[in-house]
């Protein structure tokens, strides 16, 4: 490719907004442009290594026996009303009426859509296991789109879905897959991935697991323990009870005024956050003349990923108790009986004494709350999210949070979509069963993106030798000069038989053109200048390393081809 009809410029400066690493150098670099908010083209060099990166892809999950297929983008909603998906998912999904007034959607997964296209296709045991993939857009209708790449709108995703006559059959395949996407985050050259336990959120289903990338762009939190095995996305993640202990005392109201946050009441009462109750007010989506209260010990956080879980809803949100007889900030959980309250208490608040809760009155606060006495909860749940530095549910030591982009997941889904959808098989003695079903995704602009976080440097852009859109950058310099020209041409002509090469033919100074090379992150740079053509020699740098070479122009193919193998 000659430079100088790609398409696509080179930005000096990043845009205005932009934040994520990736997302201002695959900018700079001419590798996307904006559409709109959450949705971008891919130029030319991005579409390299989108492409390179759906081929490790497919090969990987071609040896793990996958077809692939190709499911539409548009669906009727129908398909989505068997599953109770079209009703049960919220704002992100994109729905539309067509010109015969008929409802209709924009996929954003493709269960649905899998289990359609194996219905009465696939009808008895001994066609099974099958695995059916594509590689193939999706739209989610994303509220707040940020970071390039890492969170958008419209996207590229492989899915892959399997369908099994036994739980055992599918933990066999499940393995395979995972093994499978171990490969090809490695093939793609990610350096810093781990799987971790994840909750399967609207995919349904009895086990999942998230592959993260870990980089400081990430927005996931992860847990994870650095003496064992343990690792889990935040929204499932555990720890060890800690254990505090206060001293029983008599029940009794305290003036607290004006003082409504955990922080200002442990403060005004010189306590520590540990000693008190916190009262959270949550909605479930359609039914908001309902309130959930979760009631946690003061220094934790509500993980709404657990609670959605547990009260079986797709969704919550923090709610307005302008309307109801509660009174913010002083919220308690003693004698607060009401028929639209659900209250959930957290394991921290377990066999806890002296405790600090609200008053549910104006300016008043209960001190000396005894959980076993006063409130005798009937049951304690998990509702917290994991703290920094308590102690590994596994092993016992101490527990870290880093970031993570999640770039692929797998879920058991069981019965999930084959069954309200009607999906059967028969087995070898006659009778009909629901298939078991495995999901299997991989976002391909995360994983592009996701490199760029983890290999940049204050240069620009590294790409891996496996994806990169160009393996050489044949850069001449002061090629105004004939004879550079001549042996530069030439050179494009030789190479190009053998690799892919990125030719600047820009009439352009040598510190543009070295500045774009290092911008673009291409693996080799080959220059060609009248001092290193003197000797008869080419210059040779490895972007990654920065490690120069200086090599007879006859020995030069020779020495690339050693300096590219794909390990």
């Amino acid at each position: 490719m000659r430079f100088s009809k790609l398409t696509g410029e080179r930005l000096k400066e990043t845009p205005a907004g932009v934040s994520a690493k990736s997302h201002s150098l695959l900018l700079r670099a001419g590798y996307i442009k904006q559409v709109a908010n959450g949705i971008y083209s891919l130029l030319p060099p991005a579409q390299r290594v989108s492409l390179k990166i759906q081929a490790i892809i497919r090969e990987e999950m071609n040896k793990i026996d996958g077809q692939e297929v190709l499911m539409p983008v548009v669906m009727p909603r129908e398909m989505w009303d068997k599953s109770g998906r079209y009703s049960s998912i919220g704002q992100e999904m994109i729905r539309f009426k067509d010109r015969n007034d008929h409802d209709m959607l924009i996929g954003m997964t493709h269960e649905e859509a899998a289990v359609h296209l194996c219905q009465n296709v696939i009808k008895s045991y001994d066609q099974l296991p099958i695995m059916i993939y594509q590689i193939q857009t999706k739209v989610r209708d994303e509220a707040r789109p940020r970071a390039g790449l890492l969170r958008v709108k419209e996207f590229t995703m492989k899915d892959a879905y399997s369908f099994h006559t036994s739980k055992e059959d599918l933990d066999s395949y499940y393995e395979r897959a995972y093994d499978a996407y171990n490969r090809i985050y490695k093939r793609i050259g990610m350096k810093n991935f781990v799987s971790i336990s994840s909750d399967s959120g609207m995919m349904g289903g009895d086990e999942a697991h998230e592959f993260q990338l870990l980089v400081d762009a990430g927005e996931d939190n992860l847990v994870i323990c650095s003496h064992c095995d343990y690792k889990a996305n935040m929204e499932i993640a555990i720890s060890q009870p800690d254990k505090v202990n206060f001293e029983d005392k008599k029940l009794e109201e305290v003036y607290t005024g004006e003082a409504k946050s955990i922080e200002e009441v442990s403060s005004m009462l010189n306590i520590s956050k540990q000693q008190t109750i916190k009262a959270v007010c949550y909605a479930v989506a359609g039914e908001k003349e309902k309130v959930i209260i979760a009631f946690i010990r003061g220094d934790k956080e509500v993980n709404e990923a657990k609670l959605k879980k547990l009260l079986g809803v797709e969704d919550i949100a923090i709610t307005d108790i302008s309307n109801s007889r509660l009174i913010a900030g002083n919220i308690g959980c003693v004698s607060l009986e009401n028929e639209n309250i659900i209250k959930v208490f957290d394991k921290s608040l377990t066999g806890l004494k002296g405790m600090i809760c609200g008053a549910n009155k104006e300016c008043y606060h209960l001190n000396g709350v005894n959980m076993d006495r006063d409130v005798k909860p009937n049951e304690y749940v998990d509702i917290a999210k994991v703290n920094e530095n308590e102690l590994c549910p596994i092993c016992g030591n101490k527990l870290t949070i880093k970031k993570g982009i999640e770039v692929g997941n797998i879920f058991k889904l069981g019965t999930k979509y084959t069954k309200p959808m009607e999906m059967t098989i028969s087995m070898p003695d006659g009778s009909q069963i629901n298939p078991i079903m495995g999901c299997y995704g991989i976002g391909v602009g995360r994983c592009l993106a996701g490199i760029v976080e983890e290999s940049a440097d204050d240069k620009g852009i590294v790409w891996p030798m496996s994806i990169a859109p160009w393996l050489l950058y044949l850069c001449p310099l002061r090629n105004d000069n004939p004879e550079i020209e001549k042996v530069a041409d030439e050179l494009y002509e030789n190479l190009s038989k053998e690799f892919e090469v990125l030719y600047d033919d820009r009439k352009l100074s040598a510190g543009a053109k070295l500045t774009d090379s290092e911008l673009m992150g291409i693996p080799v740079r080959v220059v060609i200048s009248p001092r290193s053509l003197a000797e008869n020699n080419a210059e040779i740098t490895i972007r990654e390393t920065g490690e120069k070479l200086m090599v007879k122009l006859d020995n030069l193919c020779k020495t690339l081809k050693e300096l590219t193998q794909i390990k």
